[in-house]
């Protein structure tokens, strides 16, 4: 039996350590089901109301799934955690907003390289509709954001590489108000029109397989988005 702690906080870390141990030493896989409170509770000598506390915390961050009337299953991974502390760090100015787009062109431009090499059929169609989606969205911010955020989403997922698409899914909320300020600063017909051109001729590029093109597209795309920021700051 593990050793007691010495106050609840500490009693509830271990319980949360404990869990994370069990994850590993059986090797447990996304969708795998874990003991109940009550197994852990046993095991560590604590009572299930500290087991429940660590649960809730690992549920938090999305490291297992609990829900209602069933046992707690091993999660998956979510960007949806690392939004909230992205998000968090820029609301207290511990990182600024074009450190954050620094470091997602980096990434971004990567994801379109790898994306033009390892595609699939279905994923260069569905770039390819998302980006016709923002050319037809006009000035409608609502649906031209959501293609936004799903062309960036889709072509990460089409890299192959899962961590990237986590990543880029954690700058959707920073996405969310960055595409309609940055649309407002276009007033010109023909640089509308230019955003959303650039956006087709990166999914072309990733249907035909260039990944040159790809990422030259990218980073003039992020070139563009930048700019845009500068403006509106």
């Amino acid at each position: 039996m593990a050793t007691r702690a010495n106050d609840g906080r500490s009693l509830v870390h271990q319980a949360v350590q404990s869990v994370r141990d069990h994850i590993k030493a059986n090797d447990l896989k996304v969708g795998d089901n874990l003991p109940g409170e009550g197994y852990f509770a046993d095991v560590l000598g604590v009572s299930r109301a500290v087991i429940r506390e660590a649960f809730g915390a690992l549920a938090a961050l999305r490291l297992i799934d609990v829900g209602n009337g069933r046992r707690a299953r091993v999660g998956a991974i979510d960007g949806s955690v690392m939004a909230t502390s992205l998000d968090h760090a820029v609301a207290t100015a511990q990182v600024s907003f074009g450190e954050v787009w620094d470091v997602r062109r980096t990434l971004e431009l990567r994801t379109a390289e790898l994306a033009a090499n390892a595609r699939s059929d279905a994923d260069a169609k569905e770039i390819v509709r998302l980006a016709d989606g923002i050319a037809a969205s006009g000035d409608d911010l609502k649906a031209r954001t959501s293609y936004d955020v799903a062309f960036h989403a889709a072509i990460a997922r089409a890299s192959g590489n899962m961590l990237f698409l986590q990543i880029v899914r954690a700058f959707a909320p920073m996405m969310e108000i960055a595409i309609p300020a940055a649309w407002h600063t276009r007033t010109a017909e023909d640089e509308r029109e230019r955003i959303s051109r650039l956006h087709q001729e990166l999914a072309r590029a990733i249907a035909d397989r260039d990944a040159e093109a790809a990422r030259t597209l990218m980073d003039t795309h992020f070139d563009a988005s930048i700019r845009d920021q500068l403006v509106t700051s």
